[in-house]
C-alpha cells in the first residue's frame, strides 16, 4: 500500500485516539519510511534532518509567546477584557446576551482575517487576546468549538482568495509553480477560479455558527496563574502596547521576519518600563513555553514531511490515481482534490503543498482538457484543503493555543475534528464543482 496514506492514517489514528501530536506524526514517519523502503537508520536520518526546515518558524512561534507575555503587561488584554464585559448582558438578559455573542464572534472574525492581510500577523494575536477572553467566553456560554472554526477560517479564507499580506505569498506560490510545471497564468485570474471553493468556506462557517455551535455550552472558571498580567489598565500601558504592536508589524513587514518583529515589540515594552528588568528573564520564558507546542509541532511536520517526500510515494500515488482516471474530468478533479487533502493533512502547510502537487497536477489537468482558470481552482483548493483539521497546522494549532489555556479544549476533537468538518468537506464539494464549471 501507498507509504503517505498509510503514514498519513496512522498519524490521524493516533491522534484521534489522544496521543501526543509530536509522537503520532514522529510514528507516521516511522511509518511511512518503511513501508516507503527507506528502511529505519535512513528514516531516521531524513526525518531529523528535515526538522531544521521549520527550526525558524519554531523560534518565531516561542518569540510571539513571549510578546503575547510582555503585552500582557501593558493592560492591554485587561482593558479588551472590560470592554466586553462591559457589553455582555447580564441577570438574564437574554438579548443583550444574544447580541453581545454575535458582536464579540464577530470582532474575533475581523481580527482573524485582518491578520492574514491588513496587519499580516498571521496567529500571533490569539495568545495575546483569547486567554483573556476566555472569562467572557464562560460568562456568555459560548462553545469554543465556535471561536476556533471562526479563527481557523480567517487564518485560511483570506491567503486563499485576496492577494494582499499571506494571500500575496500563497497566490505567486500557486502561480510560479504553475508556470514551471508548463501552464502560464495570469496572476490576477486567482481570485476569480477560488471565488467558488471560497464559497465553500463560508458554507462551513455559516454552518458551524448557525446549527452545528449554536447551544450554549458550560465551561468552569478555571483560575489561570497569569502572574505576569497587568491586573488593570492606564493610558500609557495601551499607549505602549499600541506602539510595541506597530514597530512589531513594521519590522515583520520590512525584514519579513516573525523573529525580529516580535523582538521589536518585546524591545518597545522593555524600554517603557512596563516590565521590570528582573522579571523578565522568567516572565519571557513563560510566554515562550505558551507557544513552544506548536513549535515542536511544526519541528515534527516537517521532518514528517521529508520522509514521505524521500519515498517517492507521493509522486507514485498521484501517477497511480492518474492511471484510473482514465478521462474523466469529474474523478480526476475529484481525486486530485483528495490527494491534496492527504497530502496537506499530514505535511500541515498548504504554502508547501503546492510545489510538491503542482508539478504533477498541471500536465494531469492539461491532458484531461481542464481550462486554465479550473486547473488554478484545482491546484489552489487542493493546496489549502487540509490546512483546516490538520493537527499539525497551524490554522488549528494557533486556536488550541489560546482556547486550551485553562485545559478545557481539547486540540483533536474540539479544534481540528470541528474544523475538519466545517472546511474540508465543503471545500471539496465547492471545488469540485469550480473545477467543472470554469
Amino acid at each position: 500500500m501507498n507509504a503517505v496514506i498509510l503514514a498519513v492514517l496512522a498519524m490521524l489514528v493516533l491522534s484521534l485516539l489522544r496521543v501526543n501530536v509530536v509522537f503520532s506524526l514522529i510514528i507516521g514517519s516511522m511509518v511511512g519510511g518503511l513501508t516507503g523502503g527507506l528502511g529505519l537508520n535512513n528514516t531516521v536520518e531524513v526525518f531529523t534532518g528535515g526538522l531544521g526546515n521549520s527550526a525558524s518558524v519554531a523560534l518565531s512561534y516561542a518569540l510571539l509567546g513571549g510578546f503575547a507575555v510582555a503585552i500582557s503587561k501593558t493592560g492591554l488584554p485587561e482593558a479588551v477584557v472590560q470592554f466586553a464585559l462591559n457589553i455582555v448582558g447580564r441577570k438574564g438578559d437574554s438579548k443583550r446576551k444574544a447580541l453581545s455573542k454575535v458582536l464579540i464572534v464577530f470582532i474575533i472574525l475581523l481580527m482573524s482575517c485582518f491578520s492574514q492581510n491588513l496587519i499580516p500577523i498571521h496567529i500571533a494575536f490569539i495568545p495575546i487576546l483569547i486567554p483573556s477572553l476566555l472569562k467572557v467566553f464562560n460568562e456568555l456560554q459560548l462553545d469554543r468549538r465556535l471561536i476556533a472554526t471562526v479563527i481557523t477560517f480567517g487564518l485560511i479564507t483570506p491567503y486563499v482568495f485576496l492577494p494582499t499580506g499571506f494571500g500575496a505569498i500563497y497566490h505567486d506560490i500557486v502561480f510560479t509553480n504553475m508556470k514551471e510545471a508548463g501552464m502560464a497564468i495570469d496572476k490576477a485570474d486567482i481570485p476569480t477560479a477560488m471565488a467558488i471553493p471560497v464559497l465553500g468556506m463560508v458554507f462551513g462557517l455559516l454552518l458551524a455558527v448557525f446549527i452545528s455551535y449554536r447551544k450554549p455550552r458550560v465551561y468552569k472558571d478555571i483560575e489561570v496563574n497569569q502572574d505576569g498580567v497587568q491586573k488593570g489598565y492606564t493610558t500609557k500601558g495601551i499607549v505602549v502596547a499600541l506602539a510595541a504592536i506597530i514597530a512589531s508589524l513594521v519590522i515583520q513587514l520590512q525584514l519579513d521576519s516573525m523573529i525580529f518583529g516580535a523582538l521589536a515589540g518585546i524591545i518597545v515594552v522593555y524600554f517603557s518600563g512596563s516590565i521590570k528588568w528582573n522579571e523578565a528573564d522568567s516572565m519571557l520564558t513563560d510566554g515562550m513555553r505558551m507557544m513552544a507546542f506548536i513549535g515542536f509541532v511544526m519541528l515534527s511536520a516537517s521532518g514528517f514531511a521529508s520522509v514521505l517526500q524521500e519515498t517517492g510515494h507521493i509522486d507514485t500515488l498521484v501517477k497511480n490515481s492518474a492511471d484510473l482516471i482514465g478521462n474523466s474530468k469529474a474523478i480526476g478533479a475529484l481525486a486530485m482534490l483528495v490527494i491534496g487533502l492527504l497530502v496537506t493533512m499530514g505535511i500541515g502547510s498548504s504554502f508547501s503543498t503546492i510545489p510538491i502537487i503542482a508539478a504533477i497536477f498541471v500536465p494531469l489537468c492539461m491532458e484531461l482538457g481542464f481550462s486554465p482558470l479550473a486547473t488554478i481552482a484545482i491546484i489552489g483548493t487542493a493546496g489549502a484543503l487540509g490546512d483546516a483539521g490538520s493537527p499539525a497546522s497551524d490554522s488549528t494549532l494557533g486556536p488550541t493555543s489560546g482556547l486550551n489555556i485553562d485545559g478545557q479544549h481539547n486540540h483533536i476533537w474540539e479544534t481540528c475534528v470541528p474544523t475538519f468538518i466545517h472546511y474540508n468537506i465543503p471545500l471539496i464539494i465547492f471545488g469540485w464543482i469550480a473545477a467543472l464549471v470554469l
